[in-house]
């Protein structure tokens, strides 16, 4: 089939307006938030699991590779579409179908916005719980792909704790149903295993995902520190406590100096760091933790608590935090941000690291993170049209990695691997256990042709000279 006829019959099932293959066109597509860029050979929208099914099955039976592509917002090349390739978006599947106050569970399109969910739910009483710093933007389909994280995932988990069952579309157009509309299902977990693969083994068309009551109180404290080891410090306190907050996030000082920039968040300029705290329950149980956590950040040296007064203030705190990658353009043009996991009791260590490497490179590194969980994200600012910077931070990112792997973490916490961090895999993962991942991917797509090229090692690394458009600050929220 030619690409004429196959575009042709695409259109037949979606209609002309919803295949865009013009090059001008198209260019809004060859990226997402990563540094990568490759232009598909068209981007198609359907309208429902049937045009999905049916454009899946022309593609594979042309030998056409096919990516799934939600909001991209994705930080790590999960939507980047190899040459010749087709995309799927879904700006058209971005309904509400159902909500179930009774079950407390939601069936929603691939393409309905994150925030979106939780502020329709919100009117039932209750609150779609994973939250990323690109919840204004990110969609529920591109979330299961990358299993995507969040501030409050400390205390309720990722993606996968909030997603029940999913109807997917396999590579061959056929329509699968995994999980199931109840809350628990006999068998093997394929739900859990399709969560998190980064569009490799199909798209999903239709997802049910958990719901969660309103808490009665939260309580929001911001801790602020002379500097980020003390800070470091703090976190390991409380969690030692036995006290698991629904949210703790650290900002350091060149982070907190950015936020300042554009919003006054109340982050006072001259801390070292900062924590935010987040306790979520009943008022008998928030009172009686809340005087442990202060106690906790007094007794490892802050030199303030403040705890919000009202929604007002807590918001505030928060739109500092979910705004800082955007608020890093009021200090370079680009950044790169790496997402790397430790243990906890190592934050501190890993931290030094991040500070060596910035000296050493000559690179600026902002620090704003989920602590709770050890999941960091360096961010190296810089302007990618001096010579040799992104050679640079490349490099630099390179050794953020390995020192993870070196102190008992791993490469992502909600990222995803895709292409940015696919040659790192070795440093935690043996050639048999990748062997092992991808018959698991050839058992959902045998043929390998939904997003290839992702996850596993092939010597493909990232260029600069092939890539010079990095990342800019502030497309992203």
């Amino acid at each position: 089939m030619t690409d004429h006829d196959l575009l042709a019959s695409i259109r037949a099932v979606v209609g002309d307006e919803y295949v865009i293959a013009h090059r001008e066109d198209l260019l809004v597509y060859e990226y997402d938030g990563s540094v990568d860029r490759s232009m598909p050979r068209a981007v198609v929208l359907p309208a429902d699991t049937q045009q999905v099914s049916r454009v899946m099955a022309l593609a594979y039976d042309a030998g056409v590779t096919v990516v799934g592509r939600g909001s991209g917002t994705g930080l790590s090349g999960g939507a980047i579409t190899p040459p010749e390739g087709l995309q799927i978006a879904f700006p058209r599947m971005d309904r509400i179908l159902e909500v179930d106050t009774v079950n407390r569970t939601a069936l929603v399109e691939p393409g309905v916005i994150n925030l979106d969910l939780d502020n329709h739910v919100r009117g039932f009483g209750m609150r779609y719980a994973p939250d990323p710093s690109s919840q204004r933007a990110c969609s529920l389909g591109g979330n299961i792909a990358e299993n995507a994280g969040g501030p409050h995932c400390l205390a309720y988990g990722a993606t996968t704790n909030h997603v029940i069952g999913m109807e997917v579309v396999l590579e061959d157009g056929e329509i699968v149903h995994l999980g199931s509309m109840a809350r628990e299902a006999a068998g093997y977990d394929l739900r859990g295993a399709f969560v998190g693969s980064e569009g490799t083994f199909g798209i999903a068309t239709k997802i049910l995902v958990r719901l969660l009551p309103l808490p009665e109180t939260v309580r929001t404290f911001l801790g602020i520190f002379p500097d980020i080891d003390s800070a470091c410090t703090a976190v390991s306190a409380v969690i030692g406590h036995g006290i698991v907050p629904a949210a703790l996030e650290m900002i350091d000082a060149l982070s907190i100096k950015a936020v300042q920039n554009v919003t006054d968040a109340g982050y006072p300029n001259d801390a070292g760091a900062v924590l935010l705290i987040e306790l979520e329950g009943l008022n008998e149980e928030v009172d009686e933790v809340s005087g442990e956590v202060e106690a906790a950040l007094w007794d490892t040296g802050a030199a303030d608590v403040r705890v919000a007064e009202d929604d007002a203030e807590r918001e505030r705190l928060w739109v500092g935090r979910k705004t800082a990658f955007g608020a890093f353009g009021t200090i370079a043009p680009n950044y790169y941000l790496v997402d790397g996991v430790v243990p906890r009791t190592r934050l501190t260590q890993m931290l030094r690291k991040v500070s060596e490497v910035s000296e050493r490179y000559g690179i600026t590194i902002a620090n704003v993170f989920h602590a709770g969980d050890g999941n960091l994200h360096p961010c190296m600012l810089f302007d990618a049209r001096e010579p040799g910077v992104m050679e640079g931070a490349m490099a630099a990112a390179a050794e953020l990695m390995e020192e993870c792997a070196l102190l008992g973490g791993t490469l992502s916490g909600e990222h995803g691997i895709g292409l940015e961090k696919k040659e790192f895999m070795p440093l935690v993962y043996t050639d048999a256990d990748m062997e092992a991942m991808q018959r698991v991917r050839e058992a959902f797509a045998p043929e390998n042709r939904l997003n290839p090229g992702k996850i596993f090692p092939d010597g493909s690394y990232w260029r600069p000279s092939a890539h010079p458009a990095a990342y800019t600050a502030g497309m992203y929220v």
